[in-house]
Order: C-alpha cells, then sequence, then structure tokens
C-alpha cells in the first residue's frame, strides 16, 4: 500500500517556523499543501490504487480529494489512521460537522467526538497501526491501496519520518518497525 502523509496544514507552517504550537484545531490546507495534493494526483495517477483510506482530519481529507477525483474513487473514512494526539491540530472535528462539510463521505465509523481526550502515549499510536497493519493484511487489495494519513502513523507504520506531501509504499504482510525514534 502507499502511505501519504497529508499536504502541508496551517499548523505545519506555523511550527516549522516558530517551534511552538499555534493553537490551531484540525488546520486546513495551506496553499502550498493544496500544491502538493495536487502533484501526488498527478505522480500517483497511474500508481494502480483503486482504494483510497484518509483519517477524519480535514487535512488529510482536503489533500485525499484531488486524488479521489483524479482516479474516480471514493475516500473511506478511518479513524485508525489519525494523528497521535499531542498538539491542538490534534483536536478533530466532531462527526456531525465533517457530515456537513464533506456531504458525500460516510463517516458512520465515527463517534460525534473521535479524538482522544487527552494526550496519546506513543504505545497507543503503535497499538492503532498494528491493528490497521492487520486487517489491510488480511485485503486482497492491499497493494491498490492509498493511505492518507499523518507524521506520527507513518512513523508508526515504518519508523520512517517523512515531510508533509510525502509518500512511500509500505507492506502490511512485513513485519513492522522495530525501533522508532518519535523526535519531531
Amino acid at each position: 500500500m502507499i502511505l501519504l502523509r497529508h499536504g502541508q496544514s496551517e499548523f505545519n507552517l506555523h511550527f516549522g517556523e516558530t517551534r511552538r504550537d499555534p493553537g490551531i484545531e484540525d488546520p486546513r490546507l495551506t496553499e502550498l499543501g493544496h500544491a502538493q495534493a495536487s502533484r501526488a494526483a498527478e505522480a500517483l495517477a497511474a500508481a494502480g490504487i483503486r482504494r483510497i483510506v484518509a483519517s477524519p482530519y480535514t487535512r488529510t481529507l482536503q489533500t485525499a480529494r484531488p486524488i479521489a477525483e483524479a482516479l474516480g474513487l471514493k475516500v473511506e473514512v478511518e479513524p485508525l489512521v489519525r494523528e497521535r494526539y499531542a498538539f491542538t491540530c490534534d483536536v478533530g472535528t466532531p462527526r456531525s460537522r465533517l457530515e456537513t462539510m464533506w456531504p458525500h463521505l460516510d463517516f458512520s465509523p465515527l463517534d460525534e467526538r473521535w479524538w482522544p481526550e487527552a494526550p496519546e502515549p506513543h504505545d497507543s499510536v503503535v497499538e492503532r497501526a498494528t491493528r490497521f497493519r492487520d486487517a489491510q493484511a488480511a485485503l486482497a487489495d492491499w497493494s491498490a491501496t492509498l493511505v492518507v494519513c499523518h507524521w506520527g502513523f507513518i512513523m508508526a507504520m515504518t519508523g520512517i519520518s517523512v515531510a508533509n506531501g510525502t509518500w512511500l509504499l509500505c507492506d502490511p504482510t512485513a513485519a513492522p518497525p522495530e525501533a522508532i525514534s518519535w523526535r519531531v
């Protein structure tokens, strides 16, 4: 499968400049983030993608949209691939508002408040990644799946830190990374 980190968000822009949490809940993509999503759509057009899975955050849904439109696919919303709850940007948008903002998507896998109440330990993200990895490995189409997700989730799946708008291949049938360096 392909793991794609969402395009640059308002949070990423400000945090990258200051290394301080700017206090933006569920940030949207910046202009650069939208350009990164468009470039991903162009680059991945011939990748054989038949299924798109995305986290419920606005930045991932915005990143997935041009790819889904280019390929004529629906986006499956999957809370397991959400970001590790560590900053204000990891406060999500309630399900009822997401349903209004994205009426063509199915948010039935979500509770009204689908993000954690408190900062999430690394082990929790690794456990979610393991559940997702196992579920994907059991599917016949995992190799044709694009997962639009986040830095922390990609770290838990692969042990690799990737920049916004970057993707990499991940074999869910392979052994997960043994050690993960969680430095931001």
